[in-house]
């Protein structure tokens, strides 16, 4: 079998994607009012800036609940009882 070594090019961005400077990623909330996508909070864009649209599933009552008991079940075995006291001579600065 052989094995095709892919090109120099990313594999990922085709050429004609690549940003010729670096521009960060940022998420930003916003909803779906029925026509259009609104921001939640004003940032501003450049006329056709590309954007990456995710569709958040609706959160029931049933899953902020899972959500909340997950999160105290962790918290509660991160600091439970049989978790060690830890010193200040413990605390290493970097």
């Amino acid at each position: 079998m052989r094995i095709r070594r892919l090109a120099t090019r990313s594999f990922f961005a085709p050429p004609r994607l690549r940003y010729t400077s670096v521009m960060p990623t940022v998420s930003l909330k916003a909803h779906y009012d029925g026509k259009t996508i609104q921001l939640d909070e004003p940032f501003d864009l450049a006329p056709n800036t590309r954007l990456m649209v995710t569709v958040l599933p609706r959160m029931t009552d049933a899953d902020r609940e899972d959500w909340s008991n997950l999160s105290v079940a962790n918290l509660a075995r991160a600091y439970g009882d049989d978790e060690p006291e830890y010193s200040v001579t413990n605390v290493r600065s970097r």
